[in-house]
């Protein structure tokens, strides 16, 4: 089963390290990523520019509104994805536990929601409203 992993951190902590600092636990974290690869549980996974460069879309009276930022009432940042393929939930959370980058911020972790069924049921939908 596919798990969605969130990896939050709090970007003081990465200026509060030594470049030498940053690199080691940079270079622990891709390693431990090869090592997910390599046993078949890493799946895909993307980290995220600094919150400063992001827009928040949302739907508020009747149209999109797009503002700066996130705008999290929190210090952690979401700092990338990563796609595991685990047994189970407890599974994923003993892999992404062993993860170097579990210590500088929290990781949340869902399974993947399958909408295959739902996006068929939708096409059928729509393919009974397209006019002839």
């Amino acid at each position: 089963m596919k798990y969605i992993c969130l990896g939050y951190i709090d970007p003081s902590k990465l200026t509060s390290v030594s470049e030498t600092e940053l690199h080691a636990m940079m270079d622990s974290c891709f390693a431990y990523d090869d090592q997910l690869r390599a046993n078949g549980h890493f799946k895909g996974g993307e980290g995220l520019q600094p919150p400063n460069t992001a827009m928040t879309l949302r739907y508020t009276n009747g149209k999109i509104v797009v503002t700066d930022g996130p705008f999290a009432e929190t210090k952690e940042q979401l700092g990338g994805i990563m796609i595991l393929e685990a047994r189970d939930l407890n599974h994923a959370v003993e892999l992404i536990s062993k993860h170097p980058g579990a210590k500088f911020g929290p990781w949340e972790i869902r399974p993947a929601a399958d909408l295959a069924e739902m996006v068929r049921q939708s096409e059928a939908r729509r393919r009974q409203t397209v006019p002839a």
